[in-house]
C-alpha cells in the first residue's frame, strides 16, 4: 500500500492512492486553509472506516442482516509519558442479539489498521534529492 503526499499550498497536500485523491489541510486556526481534513483526522477516520468495513464483511460472511451501522473513532494523541487513547463507537441495530453484539465487538478489534495502531511498528526513512 502506497500513498503520495503532494504539497499544494501553505499546508495543504494532494494526497494520491491507488488512483484516487484526497486533500490533507491543517485548520485555519493551526495556520491552514482548511481544504480538508488534518493528517490526524484522517487516521481517526481510517480507523473508522476499517472499524465498520470488517464489521460488515463478517455480518455478510454470517448472513447477518445488520443494516446501517455507524462507527466513531476519536482520539487524543499522545503526551509526554501518556499512552494515544483511541475511543470507538460502535452504533448497532437493537435487534441483534447478544451473541452477535459480542462477536462484532471481538471482530471490529481485528480490523487491519486497529491491529496496526495496537502492534509494534517500525520506521524506514530515507531522504532522495530531487531537482
Amino acid at each position: 500500500m502506497k500513498a503520495i503526499a503532494r504539497r499544494t499550498g501553505t499546508f495543504t497536500h494532494e494526497i494520491d492512492v491507488r488512483g484516487h485523491q484526497v486533500i490533507a489541510d491543517e485548520p485555519a486556526e493551526h495556520g491552514g486553509a482548511d481544504d480538508g481534513p488534518s493528517a490526524q483526522e484522517l487516521l481517526a477516520a481510517s480507523l473508522a472506516s476499517c472499524t465498520a468495513t470488517t464489521i460488515e464483511m463478517y455480518a455478510r460472511r454470517k448472513n447477518w442482516d445488520i443494516g446501517k451501522i455507524v462507527v466513531e473513532a476519536e482520539y487524543t494523541p499522545a503526551e509526554r509519558g501518556a499512552p494515544t487513547r483511541f475511543r470507538l463507537t460502535l452504533r448497532l441495530p437493537a435487534n441483534l442479539t447478544e451473541e452477535q453484539l459480542e462477536r462484532l465487538s471481538v471482530i471490529a478489534a481485528k480490523c487491519p489498521v486497529h491491529r496496526t495502531l495496537d502492534g509494534e511498528v517500525m520506521f524506514d526513512e530515507r531522504i532522495e534529492l530531487v531537482r
